[in-house]
Order: C-alpha cells, then sequence, then structure tokens
C-alpha cells in the first residue's frame, strides 16, 4: 500500500513541474496530427524566432521523396501539405518539361532573407541616405548660405561646355532621375502607394514605372559613356586637387583655391558616377536578362578563394547560388547602389543650383561669368581666356 501512495505521489510531483513552451507547442501541434498551430501562425506574424523542424521533418523519411509521392491506394494521393512542405524544404525530386535554369525550383524558403531585408533594412537604409543627405544639405545652406561671386563681374563670358558635352549631361541626369523615380515606386510602392491609392491605381502606375524604367535604363548607359570619354582626361586627379581639398575648396568660407577645369570635389562626383553608375549598369543588365549574367555566385567564390571574409571575420560567403538567389543579390546590390548616387547626385544638384551662384550658367548655357570662372577655376580660366589685366589705377 505504501509504495502505491509513494507512486502517486511521485505521479503527482512530476505533473506539477511546470512544461517549457516547446513542451506546450509540440502539445499542441499533437492534438492536430502535428500541423502548425495558431500560436505558431502568430509568432510568425511578429517575426518572433520559430523552429520550423515540425514542418519540414514532416516531408517523409530519409526517402523523402518516394515517401511523399507514393500514392495512398483506395485512400488517394499524397497528402497536399505534405507534398508543398517537401517541395518547399527541396526534399523532393521535381522533373518538368520546362528547361528553364529555375523551372524546378517552386518554393524557394531560402529567399525569406531577401523579402525581410527588402522590407525593414534597404527601407531604413533609404531612408537615412536620401533624407540625411537633405537635411544636411540645408543646414549648411541654412549656416553657409547661396556662394557668392566675390569680384565685380565683368559682363564677359567663357564657354565652359560645348553642346555635345551638355548634351551627354543632360540625358544622363535626365534620365537617371526618371530611373530614380521609377524605381522608388517600384520598391516601396507596395508599401506606401496601395493604402493611398489603392490596389488598381498602383497596379497601373507598376506596369508603366516597370516599363519606362526598363527602356530609359538604355539611355542612362549611353550617356554614361558619352560622359566617361568626353571628360574623363579632366578627371585624372593631380596635386593641384591636394591645396583645393586641404582648403574644403573655400565651400565653407575664404578664397577658392587654384583648380583646373574640374576641382577635386567634381572629380569626386565624376568617378563616383562612373564607378556607381558603372555597377548600377552591371547589376541592372543581370535584371534585364535573368540568369544570363551570374555576377555574384562567381564574384563570391573568388573572394572566399581569397580569404577575403575571414579578414573581416566573417564565415565564407554563400556558394555556388540557386537562380533565383542570384536575383536576389543583384536585387539588393542594384537598390543600395542607386541609393548611395541618388545621394551624392543630391550634393551635385545642390551646387550646381541654389547653392552657387553662377554655377548653373555651366551646364544652362554653356558659359560662365568670366569673375566666376577665375574665382573658382582660375587655372583653368587662364588657359582658356589669359592673364587677368589689372584695371586703370590699381597699383
Amino acid at each position: 500500500m505504501l509504495r502505491i501512495l509513494a507512486l502517486i505521489s511521485l505521479f503527482w510531483t512530476i505533473s506539477l513541474v511546470p512544461a517549457t513552451a516547446q513542451d506546450v507547442a509540440d502539445d499542441a501541434r499533437a492534438a492536430t496530427g502535428g500541423a502548425q498551430t495558431l500560436e505558431d501562425i502568430l509568432r510568425r506574424q511578429e517575426g518572433l524566432n520559430l523552429d520550423e523542424s515540425f514542418r519540414s521533418d514532416l516531408t517523409g523519411d530519409p526517402d523523402a521523396a518516394a515517401a511523399i509521392t507514393e500514392q495512398l491506394g483506395t485512400l488517394g494521393g499524397a497528402s497536399d501539405p505534405d507534398l508543398w512542405r517537401g517541395v518547399r524544404y527541396s526534399n523532393i525530386d521535381i522533373s518538368t518539361q520546362e528547361r528553364g535554369p529555375a523551372a524546378t525550383t517552386l518554393i524557394q524558403d531560402g529567399g525569406m532573407w531577401w523579402l525581410e531585408f527588402r522590407e525593414s533594412t534597404l527601407l531604413t537604409f533609404a531612408l537615412y541616405a536620401m533624407g540625411g543627405t537633405l537635411l544636411a544639405l540645408g543646414l549648411f545652406y541654412a549656416i553657409r548660405g547661396r556662394i557668392r561671386i566675390h569680384g565685380e563681374k565683368t559682363g564677359r563670358t567663357i564657354t565652359r561646355f560645348k553642346a555635345f558635352e551638355r548634351f551627354g549631361h543632360w540625358l544622363l541626369a535626365s534620365s537617371f532621375i526618371i530611373l530614380a523615380l521609377t524605381g522608388i515606386i517600384t520598391l516601396f510602392g507596395r508599401k506606401f502607394l496601395i493604402p493611398a491609392f489603392g490596389h488598381e491605381s498602383f497596379s497601373a502606375l507598376a506596369v508603366v514605372s516597370k516599363w519606362v524604367h526598363n527602356n530609359v535604363s538604355w539611355a542612362f548607359m549611353i550617356a554614361l559613356v558619352i560622359v566617361f570619354v568626353v571628360w574623363v582626361v579632366h578627371n585624372i586627379p593631380d596635386r593641384t586637387d591636394l591645396a583645393w581639398m586641404a582648403k574644403a575648396g573655400g565651400l565653407f568660407g575664404g578664397d577658392h583655391p587654384p583648380a583646373k577645369k574640374f576641382n577635386a570635389g567634381q572629380k569626386m562626383i565624376f568617378w563616383g558616377v562612373i564607378v556607381l553608375g558603372g555597377s548600377i549598369s552591371l547589376s541592372g543588365l543581370s535584371l534585364l536578362f535573368p540568369f544570363e549574367f551570374n555576377l555574384f555566385g562567381h564574384t563570391f567564390s573568388l573572394l572566399n578563394s581569397w580569404g577575403v571574409p575571414g579578414w573581416v571575420g566573417l564565415s565564407d560567403l554563400p556558394y555556388p547560388l540557386q537562380p533565383q538567389e542570384e536575383m536576389q543579390f543583384a536585387q539588393l546590390w542594384h537598390a543600395l547602389v542607386s541609393f548611395v548616387l541618388i545621394a551624392v547626385i543630391f550634393a551635385h544638384i545642390y551646387l550646381g543650383s541654389v547653392g552657387m551662384e553662377g554655377a548653373f550658367d555651366a551646364m544652362g548655357k554653356g558659359e560662365v561669368e568670366e569673375q566666376w570662372a577665375r574665382e573658382h577655376h582660375s587655372i583653368w580660366a587662364e588657359e582658356v581666356a589669359g592673364p587677368q589685366h589689372p584695371k586703370e589705377g590699381d597699383a
């Protein structure tokens, strides 16, 4: 009798021990035959960690493909949930009549990181890059004001840019602005424009934006080549750039250091546009022709072989990549570099318009006030117009 009472006491004590969250989850799933519960769905929607093994392990035994696709006789075909779990977790062989590079990947579970990055980190980066640059330029204008021509205007002008140079510049500028707007609509329109205008209106706008973006991209790439060919010889760094950098180009006050046709600041913008624009173009071509250019898989392989990830304390970069992963990396790189270039162009537009007196005339008319040229590009102005002669009465 005492032994029976002891066993009852032991079972009673064990039953009082609180169950872990995993035990509770397992018991709840056991009651539904192993299916996910409402708690699982809510945790996923809240972005909390969730052990997915209860789903991936349900795709069958080690011979998962046979277990899933095996017919159940009079009970019917294989379970749809088991079948699609096998597809999602790549535990099942898929054969199709389609021979495309990604035809057999119906569900890419690994792509969830890309979707989450797009909707959170990428959006935050875009807001900081564009909003932060605009805020900094606004503060600079409030403190510094417009950079004026200090000396007396002569009324004479110097040809700053020829017609073909201005054509290349404005083709690049206008195409980039169109690409930036349509790209932002395509990237974030679902999040911000659907609540404002509805699904149907956004659908029409998205279709038009995608078509415009894809076709205007060719104008951008052509203009990028024109600008590079025309101006690269004037944007090679030299010793005069060091003096310009030491005084920050006189942007914060004082005289403007001597400069050739392009000063150090303009050279940095030029090379930024060429390098960033070229990178955007390459990733854009990869997106225009899916699965044709495998840019990232080959790059990751080289970086891993050189041990680059280890230098910064990271594990090896993923390789080989699935076709969808190539497109996901290309899309994110395309967007990230574009936002950096947008920030650079914001600064360029500011200095070429409201930020500096006389600067817009260089691209607007092709002619600049001689005094402006001598103040901002004295070496170039002397080469073009000759040395400045003192006025009568000057000592």
